[in-house]
């Protein structure tokens, strides 16, 4: 079971904004799970379950578009600093 830990020092302890940290997060996330998900696809389809590997597909496109997105929003804020 994951903990979350969740800090409202808004960037005066680690020099990054709390918003700014939760984007790097969640990106960091999305890249990991689409990663992760590669593997059960592959996993699901050596054993012939199609619909099952379809579905692990379907969930790893969504993270590396969550990725993309994350990303590029990132880009955006980042270059304001």
């Amino acid at each position: 079971m994951m903990h979350s830990v969740h800090t409202t020092d808004g960037g005066e302890t680690t020099g990054t904004a709390d918003n700014n940290y939760n984007l790097i997060w969640f990106t960091e996330q999305c890249l990991s799970n689409a990663l992760r998900l590669q593997t059960y696809v592959e996993d699901a389809r050596r054993s012939g379950d199609d619909e099952l590997a379809d579905l692990l597909g379907k969930a790893q496109h969504e993270s590396a578009k969550g990725a993309k997105i994350a990303k590029d929003l990132l880009r955006r804020r980042l270059g304001q600093d």
